[in-house]
Order: structure tokens, then C-alpha cells, then sequence
């Protein structure tokens, strides 16, 4: 066998089978990506290698971020599929701007240093990581504060969409999104934003359903990107707190799973596809990532058992977000304006 079969996996998955999302630019996303969170616990040579494993089982989605500090070895990763055959225009390559690089030239120079490192000559989708210029530094403690924190400024978020709209125009990015945004929010930017967002990443999954917000941006025609889609057990300590549930292991889930006889993850993740939304799970064992891709291809779960899920929320948001927190804010629930208005 030549260098370039051996890179494709026999018992992968075809990935013209794998679901579409069509964006409102007519564009085809894959229903189903892989992340490159590795959480603090795995290294970035684990995660290029996860990538360039998930590739050749048929993935073709892969979100990538800047503050991950791994895609210098994900571009080499992505270059080996590449030499193997696989064409750039068959991936789907998403990365976001992390939140010290909000300043006008910043965002070119972000989005610059990510195709560099990504070794690629344009994105198909550029995220706001977070729509506050709130910095952290890795792996601080949940107590920790960024002493220049504020909350949101929507003029201050204009000016970020502006660089971004810009970069579409100059052809290094397809399309252009948000993350961890909320309601109101996003109604203003979609008031003031000359090229909408594609797609919005946020936490989903059957305990933190999110169905209001999920309504809202599919109703505008934008995708939801789901993280965190089987709960997210291998999350930083600082996002774990006491009242956390666990999505694995609940009934309706552990139920399910035993009649597919597939782990309760692979039932999370096929909900997630058969809902609508595009969920990436990350992992770096490619039996998981494995079962995670063939799960959107077979054994659809049944319209009684999407009820049953539907039925199980718990509204238990997992990444809260403390470390953005300003000055005066209350507590992580500023962050998401969960009475309907943009905290101060």
C-alpha cells in the first residue's frame, strides 16, 4: 500500500453520507466536526494527531481556535491530509479570535497568524470567541479577574463585526460567526451587521438545551454550533461546580444507549445531529471519534426517543464563563443575560 491510501481508514465513514447543513450563502457545512479543545489535559501533538485520524475515519469539519494554541500542529496535520488527496474545498475549517486580539488591526493580524498556522489560504468560518475583550490567562484559577474586564459594549462588538465583515470582503474568510452569544445580543447585531453570522457557536446538549436561543437563531436563518455536546467530562476543573449534572449518565440517555448497545456519548451526539444543530465533540481516542461520526450515518434514535430527550433539560450550563466577569458584575449569570437584557 502506497503512502497516500494508508493515510484513509477502511473502516471510516463515507464522508459524502455524513449530513449537510446548507448556509444561507448556499454553502454545505458537515453536520458533525471535531473539536480541538483539549481542556488542559492532552497536548497539542495529541490533538494534531486526533485531527489528522478523525480526517482519514471521513471527517471533514474541524474547529480549530487561536486560544487553543495548537494549530501550528494542526496546519501540519491538515497538509498531510491534503498530500494524501484530499482537496481543500471538501473541509470545513472553522477558528475564532481570541479576546485580547479585539482592537482594529488586531483581527487582521489574529486571522493572519491562524492561516499561517493552519498553513491554508482562507477559512470557511471565522468566529468572536466571545463578544468581550475580557482576557484570562491559561489555565487561571475560576477566581481569577482581568482587571480591565467590562462588560458589553455593543459599539465596541460593532467595531470587531466591522474587521470581520472586512476580512469576508478580502477573501480570507467564507464566513463569519459568533460564540457564546445571547438573545439580545444578538437581535443587536443583526440590527447593525451588513454580512449576518453564519452560524453561532454555543453550549448544547440534553441537559443545557438552550431551546429559546436555538429557536431564535434558526428562525434567522443562522446554524447553531453545538460544544460541550455530551456534557463535556473532560472540561477544566475550574468549569466543574457542585451543581453540574451529568448527561451520560442519565436514565433516558442510559436507556437509549442500551438498546443501540453504543455508549451513552454516541446517543448525546446523535440527538445533537437529529435536532438540527452541528455538535463537536472532541476526542483523541479515535474509537470515540470514530463511534461519534458513524452515529450520524446509522440507527437514527426514533421520534418517541427525541421526545423523551427533548424532555430532560435541566438548563445546566456547564462553562459559565466566570473568569470574564467585570468589576460589579454579580456573579457568571451576567454574562448571559438571562432576564432578557444586556447587563451593565
Amino acid at each position: 500500500m502506497d503512502k497516500l491510501s494508508s493515510f484513509f481508514a477502511t473502516d471510516g465513514v463515507d464522508p459524502n453520507k455524513v449530513p449537510k447543513r446548507t448556509l444561507y450563502t448556499g454553502a454545505k457545512m458537515p453536520a458533525i466536526g471535531i473539536g480541538t479543545f483539549g481542556s488542559d489535559r492532552f497536548s497539542g501533538e495529541d490533538i494534531a494527531e486526533a485531527v489528522k485520524g478523525a480526517i482519514s475515519v471521513g471527517y471533514r469539519h474541524i474547529d480549530c481556535a487561536a486560544v487553543y494554541c495548537n494549530e501550528h500542529l494542526i496546519g501540519k496535520s491538515l497538509q498531510e491530509a491534503m498530500q494524501a488527496g484530499i482537496k481543500r474545498e471538501e473541509l470545513w475549517i472553522t477558528s475564532k479570535i481570541w479576546n485580547d486580539m479585539h482592537g482594529d488591526g488586531d483581527i487582521l493580524l489574529s486571522c493572519a497568524k491562524t492561516l499561517k498556522d493552519l498553513q491554508l489560504d482562507y477559512l470557511d468560518l471565522y468566529l468572536v470567541h466571545w463578544p468581550y475583550p475580557n482576557y484570562h490567562a491559561p489555565g487561571v484559577d475560576v477566581d481569577s479577574r482581568d482587571p480591565h474586564a467590562r462588560p458589553y459594549i455593543h459599539e465596541e462588538y460593532m467595531k470587531v463585526w466591522r474587521q470581520m465583515e472586512r476580512l469576508v470582503e478580502m477573501g480570507l474568510v467564507k464566513h463569519i460567526g459568533t460564540s457564546n452569544m445571547t438573545i439580545p445580543k444578538m437581535k443587536l447585531l443583526l440590527r447593525d451587521a451588513k454580512i449576518k453570522p453564519a452560524c453561532n457557536e454555543m453550549e448544547l446538549h440534553p441537559h443545557f438545551q438552550q431551546p429559546e436561543f436555538f429557536k431564535f437563531v434558526m428562525d434567522n436563518g443562522i446554524f447553531p454550533i453545538g460544544f460541550c455536546p455530551i456534557g463535556s467530562p473532560t472540561r477544566p476543573d475550574r468549569d466543574k461546580t457542585e451543581t453540574d449534572t451529568v448527561d451520560i449518565q442519565d436514565p433516558v440517555i442510559l436507556k437509549i444507549a442500551k438498546r443501540l448497545n453504543v455508549h451513552p456519548a454516541v446517543v448525546c451526539v446523535k440527538w445533537a445531529v437529529q435536532r438540527g444543530q452541528i455538535p463537536i465533540p472532541f476526542s483523541i481516542h479515535r474509537n470515540e471519534y470514530l463511534s461519534n461520526l458513524m452515529c450520524s450515518v446509522v440507527d437514527p434514535l426514533t421520534e418517541e426517543e427525541m421526545k423523551e430527550i427533548a424532555g430532560i433539560d435541566k438548563n445546566c450550563r456547564l462553562i459559565k464563563g466566570q473568569v470574564f466577569l467585570w468589576q460589579g458584575a454579580k456573579d457568571w449569570q451576567d454574562l448571559w443575560d438571562l432576564d432578557g437584557k444586556i447587563a451593565q
